[in-house]
Protein backbone atom coordinates (compact mmCIF):
# COMPACT_ATOMS: atom_id res chain seq x y z
CA UNK A 1 0.00 0.00 0.00
CA UNK A 2 1.26 3.44 -0.63
CA UNK A 3 0.26 7.14 -0.06
CA UNK A 4 0.70 10.17 -1.25
CA UNK A 5 1.12 11.75 2.00
CA UNK A 6 3.83 11.38 4.50
CA UNK A 7 3.78 8.92 6.97
CA UNK A 8 5.66 7.81 9.97
CA UNK A 9 5.88 4.92 12.84
CA UNK A 10 7.61 3.77 15.69
CA UNK A 11 8.34 0.86 18.08
CA UNK A 12 10.30 0.20 20.86
CA UNK A 13 12.06 -3.00 22.41
CA UNK A 14 12.96 -3.79 25.78
CA UNK A 15 13.84 -7.40 25.22
CA UNK A 16 17.22 -8.06 26.57
CA UNK A 17 18.20 -10.47 23.13
CA UNK A 18 19.21 -8.31 20.34
CA UNK A 19 17.47 -10.57 17.70
CA UNK A 20 13.65 -10.62 19.32
CA UNK A 21 14.44 -6.91 19.63
CA UNK A 22 15.07 -6.25 16.17
CA UNK A 23 12.55 -8.90 14.97
CA UNK A 24 10.01 -6.40 17.48
CA UNK A 25 10.64 -3.35 16.47
CA UNK A 26 10.64 -4.15 12.88
CA UNK A 27 7.29 -6.01 12.90
CA UNK A 28 5.61 -3.55 14.76
CA UNK A 29 6.80 -0.64 12.83
CA UNK A 30 5.93 -1.94 9.59
CA UNK A 31 2.61 -2.63 10.53
CA UNK A 32 2.00 0.90 11.55
CA UNK A 33 3.70 2.29 8.70
CA UNK A 34 2.04 -0.21 6.00
CA UNK A 35 3.82 2.07 3.34
CA UNK A 36 7.81 1.78 1.48
CA UNK A 37 10.02 2.91 4.16
CA UNK A 38 12.14 5.97 2.64
CA UNK A 39 14.05 6.90 5.57
CA UNK A 40 14.55 4.80 9.09
CA UNK A 41 16.26 5.89 12.43
CA UNK A 42 17.25 3.34 15.10
CA UNK A 43 18.94 3.77 18.29
CA UNK A 44 20.38 1.33 20.43
CA UNK A 45 21.65 0.96 24.23
CA UNK A 46 25.62 -0.30 25.23
CA UNK A 47 23.50 -3.57 26.21
CA UNK A 48 22.99 -4.20 22.20
CA UNK A 49 26.37 -2.34 20.83
CA UNK A 50 28.23 -5.44 20.16
CA UNK A 51 25.68 -6.43 18.09
CA UNK A 52 25.43 -3.02 15.93
CA UNK A 53 26.34 -4.63 12.66
CA UNK A 54 23.64 -8.28 12.65
CA UNK A 55 21.43 -4.82 13.56
CA UNK A 56 21.99 -2.53 10.82
CA UNK A 57 22.62 -5.55 8.20
CA UNK A 58 19.09 -6.85 9.52
CA UNK A 59 16.82 -4.39 9.73
CA UNK A 60 18.31 -2.90 6.14
CA UNK A 61 17.17 -6.14 5.24
CA UNK A 62 13.37 -6.32 6.59
CA UNK A 63 12.93 -2.58 5.92
CA UNK A 64 13.94 -2.83 2.29
CA UNK A 65 15.91 0.28 2.91
CA UNK A 66 19.68 1.39 2.81
CA UNK A 67 18.17 4.58 4.41
CA UNK A 68 19.02 3.88 7.89
CA UNK A 69 20.61 5.44 10.06
CA UNK A 70 21.07 5.86 14.07
CA UNK A 71 23.66 6.06 17.15
CA UNK A 72 24.28 4.00 20.37
CA UNK A 73 22.87 5.97 23.16
CA UNK A 74 23.25 5.66 26.97
CA UNK A 75 19.92 5.69 27.42
CA UNK A 76 16.84 5.32 24.81
CA UNK A 77 13.64 7.49 23.65
CA UNK A 78 10.97 5.80 22.52
CA UNK A 79 6.71 6.67 22.39
CA UNK A 80 6.62 8.27 25.49
CA UNK A 81 9.36 6.08 27.87
CA UNK A 82 12.75 7.16 28.25
CA UNK A 83 14.81 3.66 28.84
CA UNK A 84 17.32 4.20 31.61
CA UNK A 85 19.76 1.78 32.54
CA UNK A 86 18.57 -1.37 30.52
CA UNK A 87 18.63 -2.70 27.05
CA UNK A 88 16.69 -1.32 24.48
CA UNK A 89 15.61 -0.67 20.74
CA UNK A 90 13.91 1.93 19.32
CA UNK A 91 12.78 2.19 15.58
CA UNK A 92 11.20 5.38 13.69
CA UNK A 93 10.18 4.90 10.00
CA UNK A 94 9.63 7.23 7.48
CA UNK A 95 7.50 7.35 4.14
CA UNK A 96 8.57 10.81 2.89
CA UNK A 97 6.94 10.62 -0.88
CA UNK A 98 8.05 14.18 -2.57
CA UNK A 99 11.28 14.43 -0.53
CA UNK A 100 14.74 14.61 -1.58
CA UNK A 101 16.67 12.57 1.06
CA UNK A 102 20.31 12.46 0.76
CA UNK A 103 22.90 11.21 3.56
CA UNK A 104 26.26 11.51 3.78
CA UNK A 105 29.10 10.39 5.73
CA UNK A 106 30.88 13.63 6.90
CA UNK A 107 34.94 13.40 8.27
CA UNK A 108 36.98 16.21 10.12
CA UNK A 109 40.54 15.96 8.58
CA UNK A 110 43.31 18.68 10.20
CA UNK A 111 45.26 20.69 7.63
CA UNK A 112 47.58 23.14 8.10
CA UNK A 113 44.77 25.96 7.86
CA UNK A 114 42.76 24.16 10.83
CA UNK A 115 40.48 21.92 9.48
CA UNK A 116 37.93 20.62 6.63
CA UNK A 117 34.89 18.71 6.64
CA UNK A 118 34.84 16.03 3.82
CA UNK A 119 32.10 13.70 2.80
CA UNK A 120 29.64 15.91 1.61
CA UNK A 121 27.09 15.12 -1.73
CA UNK A 122 28.12 17.24 -4.42
CA UNK A 123 25.23 17.18 -6.35
CA UNK A 124 23.89 19.70 -3.36
CA UNK A 125 23.31 23.03 -5.15
CA UNK A 126 25.82 25.71 -3.85
CA UNK A 127 22.81 27.40 -1.98
CA UNK A 128 20.89 25.25 -0.28
CA UNK A 129 16.61 26.02 0.14
CA UNK A 130 15.41 28.08 2.85
CA UNK A 131 13.55 25.20 3.75
CA UNK A 132 15.67 22.30 3.63
CA UNK A 133 16.82 20.76 7.10
CA UNK A 134 19.79 18.59 8.00
CA UNK A 135 19.98 15.95 10.58
CA UNK A 136 23.24 15.21 11.69
CA UNK A 137 24.58 12.48 14.38
CA UNK A 138 27.80 12.61 15.45
CA UNK A 139 30.95 10.86 17.31
CA UNK A 140 31.87 13.07 19.67
CA UNK A 141 35.74 12.41 20.22
CA UNK A 142 36.08 13.18 16.08
CA UNK A 143 34.18 15.20 15.06
CA UNK A 144 33.88 18.89 16.20
CA UNK A 145 30.39 19.33 15.42
CA UNK A 146 30.30 23.13 17.24
CA UNK A 147 33.12 23.49 14.23
CA UNK A 148 30.77 22.63 11.83
CA UNK A 149 28.03 24.38 12.65
CA UNK A 150 29.50 28.01 12.80
CA UNK A 151 30.68 26.96 9.29
CA UNK A 152 27.20 25.91 8.35
CA UNK A 153 25.51 28.98 9.59
CA UNK A 154 27.57 31.13 7.58
CA UNK A 155 27.73 29.28 4.35
CA UNK A 156 23.85 28.01 4.69
CA UNK A 157 21.88 30.78 6.85
CA UNK A 158 18.62 29.85 7.89
CA UNK A 159 18.74 26.23 7.53
CA UNK A 160 18.75 24.54 10.73
CA UNK A 161 20.28 21.50 11.80
CA UNK A 162 18.77 19.47 14.51
CA UNK A 163 20.55 15.97 16.12
CA UNK A 164 23.11 15.00 18.83
CA UNK A 165 26.11 12.89 19.58
CA UNK A 166 26.14 9.39 20.03
CA UNK A 167 26.56 8.12 23.45
CA UNK A 168 26.71 5.15 25.90
CA UNK A 169 30.89 5.00 25.76
CA UNK A 170 33.31 7.01 27.39
CA UNK A 171 36.27 6.37 24.96
CA UNK A 172 36.87 7.04 21.16
CA UNK A 173 35.72 3.89 19.18
CA UNK A 174 32.99 3.18 21.74
CA UNK A 175 29.77 5.41 21.09
CA UNK A 176 28.90 4.42 17.31
CA UNK A 177 26.77 5.19 14.34
CA UNK A 178 24.74 3.35 11.79
CA UNK A 179 25.22 4.71 8.39
CA UNK A 180 23.01 1.78 6.05
CA UNK A 181 24.19 -1.29 6.82
CA UNK A 182 27.46 -0.25 8.14
CA UNK A 183 28.83 0.63 11.22
CA UNK A 184 30.99 3.77 11.92
CA UNK A 185 33.44 4.72 14.76
CA UNK A 186 33.95 8.26 13.77
CA UNK A 187 33.07 11.29 11.94
CA UNK A 188 29.14 12.33 11.17
CA UNK A 189 26.05 11.52 9.85
CA UNK A 190 23.75 13.66 7.99
CA UNK A 191 20.92 13.88 5.89
CA UNK A 192 19.56 16.19 4.30
CA UNK A 193 15.97 16.69 3.57
CA UNK A 194 13.91 18.60 1.53
CA UNK A 195 10.57 18.27 -0.42
CA UNK A 196 6.97 18.02 1.08
CA UNK A 197 8.13 17.51 4.86
CA UNK A 198 8.85 20.82 7.06
CA UNK A 199 10.36 19.76 10.43
CA UNK A 200 9.96 21.69 12.66
CA UNK A 201 12.77 22.47 15.78
CA UNK A 202 11.80 22.48 19.83
CA UNK A 203 15.20 23.64 21.90
CA UNK A 204 14.90 23.24 25.39
CA UNK A 205 17.26 24.82 27.47
CA UNK A 206 15.77 24.26 30.67
CA UNK A 207 16.86 27.46 32.10
CA UNK A 208 15.32 30.64 33.15
CA UNK A 209 16.91 33.87 33.65
CA UNK A 210 17.81 36.08 36.96
CA UNK A 211 18.36 39.87 37.36
CA UNK A 212 18.46 41.56 33.83
CA UNK A 213 20.41 41.66 30.34
CA UNK A 214 23.58 43.92 30.71
CA UNK A 215 25.84 44.21 27.70
CA UNK A 216 29.98 42.82 28.30
CA UNK A 217 32.23 46.10 28.03
CA UNK A 218 35.49 44.16 28.43
CA UNK A 219 36.22 40.93 27.71
CA UNK A 220 39.60 38.39 26.15
CA UNK A 221 38.36 34.93 24.45
CA UNK A 222 36.08 33.44 27.22
CA UNK A 223 37.07 35.75 29.90
CA UNK A 224 34.30 38.83 30.89
CA UNK A 225 36.42 41.52 32.41
CA UNK A 226 33.33 43.94 32.91
CA UNK A 227 29.95 44.07 32.56
CA UNK A 228 28.04 47.44 32.32
CA UNK A 229 31.14 49.04 33.02
CA UNK A 230 31.44 46.77 36.43
CA UNK A 231 33.12 43.35 37.51
CA UNK A 232 30.43 40.21 37.25
CA UNK A 233 31.54 39.28 40.29
CA UNK A 234 30.22 42.19 41.97
CA UNK A 235 26.43 41.80 39.68
CA UNK A 236 26.44 38.65 40.44
CA UNK A 237 26.58 39.31 44.58
CA UNK A 238 23.76 42.61 43.84
CA UNK A 239 21.27 39.84 41.76
CA UNK A 240 22.03 37.05 44.47
CA UNK A 241 21.24 39.59 47.12
CA UNK A 242 17.44 40.10 45.77
CA UNK A 243 16.84 36.43 44.98
CA UNK A 244 14.81 34.06 47.04
CA UNK A 245 16.60 31.54 48.93
CA UNK A 246 15.45 28.74 46.54
CA UNK A 247 17.44 30.51 43.98
CA UNK A 248 20.07 31.36 45.78
CA UNK A 249 20.83 27.64 46.52
CA UNK A 250 20.57 27.22 42.48
CA UNK A 251 23.08 29.72 42.18
CA UNK A 252 25.58 27.95 44.40
CA UNK A 253 25.06 25.08 42.82
CA UNK A 254 26.02 26.42 39.00
CA UNK A 255 25.25 29.51 37.43
CA UNK A 256 24.76 30.43 33.47
CA UNK A 257 25.29 32.93 31.09
CA UNK A 258 22.67 33.52 28.44
CA UNK A 259 24.15 35.02 25.48
CA UNK A 260 21.77 37.16 23.07
CA UNK A 261 21.76 35.35 19.34
CA UNK A 262 19.72 38.69 17.75
CA UNK A 263 21.01 41.39 19.41
CA UNK A 264 18.31 44.06 17.22
CA UNK A 265 15.22 42.31 19.55
CA UNK A 266 13.77 44.69 21.81
CA UNK A 267 12.95 42.58 24.71
CA UNK A 268 14.42 38.98 25.45
CA UNK A 269 12.85 35.85 25.94
CA UNK A 270 14.19 32.65 27.00
CA UNK A 271 14.23 31.38 23.11
CA UNK A 272 16.92 34.41 22.01
CA UNK A 273 19.85 33.54 24.37
CA UNK A 274 22.57 30.47 23.73
CA UNK A 275 22.97 28.80 27.37
CA UNK A 276 26.58 28.49 28.16
CA UNK A 277 27.97 27.73 31.71
CA UNK A 278 29.96 29.87 33.92
CA UNK A 279 33.02 27.59 34.73
CA UNK A 280 35.36 29.66 36.69
CA UNK A 281 35.51 32.93 39.23
CA UNK A 282 38.38 35.73 39.69
CA UNK A 283 38.48 36.54 43.03
CA UNK A 284 40.72 39.80 42.62
CA UNK A 285 39.63 40.80 39.82
CA UNK A 286 36.18 39.89 39.33
CA UNK A 287 35.68 38.43 36.41
CA UNK A 288 34.86 35.21 35.28
CA UNK A 289 35.11 32.55 32.46
CA UNK A 290 32.39 31.03 30.45
CA UNK A 291 32.24 27.98 28.67
CA UNK A 292 32.33 30.03 25.02
CA UNK A 293 33.92 32.93 23.48
CA UNK A 294 32.51 36.32 24.03
CA UNK A 295 32.68 39.99 22.51
CA UNK A 296 32.43 42.97 24.22
CA UNK A 297 29.16 44.72 23.10
CA UNK A 298 27.05 41.67 23.44
CA UNK A 299 24.24 41.51 25.81
CA UNK A 300 24.50 38.51 28.21
CA UNK A 301 22.09 37.54 30.98
CA UNK A 302 22.46 34.98 34.12
CA UNK A 303 20.42 32.02 34.23
CA UNK A 304 19.75 29.34 36.74
CA UNK A 305 18.36 25.78 36.02
CA UNK A 306 16.58 22.93 37.79
CA UNK A 307 13.98 20.44 37.77
CA UNK A 308 11.33 23.07 37.65
CA UNK A 309 12.96 25.13 35.14
CA UNK A 310 13.58 22.33 32.64
CA UNK A 311 9.25 20.93 33.25
CA UNK A 312 8.06 24.84 32.31
CA UNK A 313 10.59 25.43 29.44
CA UNK A 314 9.97 22.56 27.86
CA UNK A 315 6.08 22.27 27.98
CA UNK A 316 5.89 26.40 26.70
CA UNK A 317 8.27 25.83 23.72
CA UNK A 318 5.99 22.65 22.86
CA UNK A 319 2.81 24.43 23.36
CA UNK A 320 4.44 27.24 21.16
CA UNK A 321 6.22 25.18 18.56
CA UNK A 322 4.01 22.64 18.19
CA UNK A 323 0.26 24.04 18.38
CA UNK A 324 -0.85 21.64 15.76
CA UNK A 325 -0.39 17.89 15.56
CA UNK A 326 3.13 16.91 14.31
CA UNK A 327 3.37 13.24 11.96
CA UNK A 328 6.19 12.31 13.97
CA UNK A 329 9.60 13.18 16.01
CA UNK A 330 13.12 12.62 16.59
CA UNK A 331 14.30 13.57 20.36
CA UNK A 332 17.57 14.55 21.10
CA UNK A 333 17.70 14.68 25.22
CA UNK A 334 20.85 15.38 27.11
CA UNK A 335 22.22 12.79 29.15
CA UNK A 336 22.40 14.88 32.22
CA UNK A 337 18.39 15.13 31.91
CA UNK A 338 16.18 11.99 32.94
CA UNK A 339 15.98 10.99 36.25
CA UNK A 340 19.84 12.44 36.76
CA UNK A 341 17.46 15.77 36.51
CA UNK A 342 13.54 15.20 37.34
CA UNK A 343 12.11 13.60 40.02
CA UNK A 344 9.90 11.70 37.40
CA UNK A 345 10.85 9.12 34.48
CA UNK A 346 10.33 10.11 30.91
CA UNK A 347 10.23 13.35 31.52
CA UNK A 348 11.23 14.57 27.90
CA UNK A 349 9.11 11.91 26.01
CA UNK A 350 5.87 12.30 28.28
CA UNK A 351 6.35 16.23 27.34
CA UNK A 352 6.02 15.28 23.36
CA UNK A 353 3.48 12.72 24.02
CA UNK A 354 1.24 15.06 25.82
CA UNK A 355 1.95 18.14 23.53
CA UNK A 356 1.69 16.12 20.41
CA UNK A 357 -0.12 12.92 21.10
CA UNK A 358 0.70 9.69 20.77
CA UNK A 359 3.19 10.73 17.97
CA UNK A 360 5.63 8.42 16.05
CA UNK A 361 8.93 9.17 17.99
CA UNK A 362 12.73 8.20 19.19
CA UNK A 363 15.75 9.22 19.76
CA UNK A 364 18.47 8.92 22.40
CA UNK A 365 20.25 10.72 25.51
CA UNK A 366 22.98 12.52 23.77
CA UNK A 367 26.64 13.99 24.67
CA UNK A 368 25.57 17.25 23.29
CA UNK A 369 22.36 18.25 21.61
CA UNK A 370 22.16 20.44 17.93
CA UNK A 371 19.65 22.95 17.56
CA UNK A 372 18.77 26.23 16.33
CA UNK A 373 18.17 29.24 18.85
CA UNK A 374 17.79 32.33 17.17
CA UNK A 375 17.89 31.26 13.56
CA UNK A 376 21.89 29.97 14.17
CA UNK A 377 22.77 26.37 14.67
CA UNK A 378 24.52 25.57 18.30
CA UNK A 379 25.39 22.85 20.08
CA UNK A 380 24.07 22.65 23.61
CA UNK A 381 24.45 20.94 26.98
CA UNK A 382 21.05 20.14 29.28
CA UNK A 383 19.22 20.49 26.71
CA UNK A 384 16.66 18.73 24.99
CA UNK A 385 16.37 19.32 20.79
CA UNK A 386 13.70 18.02 18.86
CA UNK A 387 12.73 17.67 15.53
CA UNK A 388 8.78 17.97 14.74
CA UNK A 389 8.05 16.11 11.17
CA UNK A 390 4.86 18.66 9.61
CA UNK A 391 3.38 17.85 6.09
CA UNK A 392 4.50 20.96 3.90
CA UNK A 393 1.02 23.01 3.67
CA UNK A 394 -0.36 22.80 0.32
CA UNK A 395 0.60 25.72 -2.03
Amino acid sequence: MTTSKPKFAAALSTHDTTEEAIAEVARKALDQLSAPVDLAFVFVSPQHAEHLETIAAQLCNLLGTENLFGSTGEAIVGVGQEIEHAPAISLWLAHLPGVEITPMHLEFQRTPDGGSFTGWNGDLPLQWPSDASLILLGEPFSFPADALLARMNEDQPGVPIIGGMASGGHAPGENLLIHGAEVKKTGATAIYLHGAVRIRTVVSQGCRPIGQPMVITKSERNEIHLLGGRPPLDVIREIFATLPTSDQQLVNQGLQIGQVVDEYRDKFEPGDFIVRNVIGVNQESGGISVGDYVRPGQTIQFHVRDEHSADADLKQLLAKEAPGTPLGALVFTCNGRGTRLFSTPDHDAACVQAACGDIPAAGIFAMGEIGPIGGQNFMHGFTASLALFEETPAS
